[in-house]
C-alpha cells in the first residue's frame, strides 16, 4: 500500500547513462556504442523528469558520425527539457569518446583519466609483397578510378593518400568546431589542442578540456544533496545475443573494443 504524504519533497533523480566501449555502427545486439542502440536509453533518461543527467564515459572513440549523432541527441534533449548534463570520465575519453564528453555541460576526470585525441585516423594493412612472393595475382576491374581506393593488395599510391586526407579534413574540422562550441572560453589560449595529442587528468583540466578532478557519486551528491537518487542506465544484451550466432558478432566487437583501448595502454 502506497501512502502519499503531501508536501513531502521527493529526492532529485539523476539517471546515469553508461557510455562504455568503442563507438561504431553495430546492431543493438552487438557490443559497442551507436545511436540506434542508445536512443531508447537516452530518451528514457530525459523522460524521468530528472534534476540532471550524468554520463559515465569510458571510450577510446570510433565512428565520427555515431559520435556526432549520440552527442546531438543528448544536447537536443537537454535543451528541450532544460536539464543539465555532467560527464565523468573513467579510464579514457579519447577521439569520439571525448566528442561524447563534450555533449555535457561540464566534464570531470580522475587523476589518471586520458582525454583528447581530437583527430581523425584511417588505418589499414598492405599485402602486395606477400602476394607477389606467393605468385598471387590481384585482378580488379572498376567503373570509377577511385573505386579501389587504398586497396590493401596493391602498392600504396600517393593519390590514394591525398584522397584520404581530403576526406579526413572536413571530419576533423567538424570535431574541432564541436569542441570549441561546447568548451568555448574554457579552452587554454594558444595551446595546440587539435593535433590528436592526449593528456592525463589534471593536465586536461589545465588545458580546459575538463573542468576538474572529481568522481561521479561524491560530485553529484555535492551538487544535488545526499538524498539524490542515482539511477544506473546501461545497455543490456538480450537473450538472442547470448544464445544465437549473433553472440559471435558481439565477441568480435569485444576484440575490436579491446584493440581500441590498447592504443592508450588500457
Amino acid at each position: 500500500m502506497n501512502i502519499r504524504i503531501p508536501f513531502l519533497k521527493k529526492p532529485p533523480v539523476i539517471p546515469v547513462i553508461r557510455l562504455q566501449g568503442a563507438i561504431g555502427t553495430g546492431s543493438r545486439l552487438a557490443a559497442g556504442l551507436n545511436d540506434a542502440a542508445l536512443a531508447p536509453l537516452i530518451d528514457k533518461a530525459f523522460r524521468m523528469k530528472p534534476r540532471a543527467v550524468a554520463l559515465a564515459i569510458n571510450s577510446p572513440g570510433g565512428s565520427a558520425v555515431q559520435s556526432s549523432l549520440i552527442a546531438a541527441r543528448i544536447r537536443r534533449l537537454a535543451e528541450e527539457k532544460g536539464v543539465p548534463v555532467h560527464a565523468f570520465v573513467e579510464d579514457v575519453a579519447a577521439s569520439g569518446g571525448y566528442w561524447l564528453a563534450c555533449a555535457a555541460d561540464d566534464i570531470w576526470v580522475d587523476d589518471s583519466s586520458i582525454l583528447g585525441s581530437i583527430g581523425v585516423i584511417f588505418a589499414g594493412f598492405g599485402f602486395p609483397e606477400f602476394m607477389a612472393r606467393h605468385g598471387i595475382e590481384r585482378r580488379v576491374i572498376t567503373a570509377g578510378k577511385s573505386k579501389s581506393l587504398a586497396d590493401p593488395f596493391q602498392p600504396a599510391r600517393p593519390e590514394d593518400e591525398a584522397r584520404l586526407r581530403a576526406l579526413q579534413e572536413p571530419i576533423h574540422q567538424a570535431f574541432i568546431a564541436h569542441v570549441k562550441a561546447r568548451r568555448g572560453p574554457r579552452l587554454a589560449e594558444g595551446a595546440d589542442l587539435f593535433n590528436a595529442d592526449v593528456w592525463v587528468g589534471q593536465q586536461a583540466v589545465e588545458l580546459g578540456l575538463a573542468d576538474g578532478v572529481a568522481h561521479l557519486v561524491p560530485r553529484l551528491k555535492a551538487l544535488y544533496g545526499d538524498k539524490a537518487r542515482l539511477v544506473p542506465m546501461g545497455q543490456k544484451r538480450g537473450l538472442l545475443s547470448r544464445l544465437t550466432g549473433r553472440a559471435m558478432g558481439a565477441a568480435l566487437a569485444e576484440i575490436e573494443d579491446r584493440a581500441a583501448f590498447a592504443r592508450f595502454g588500457l
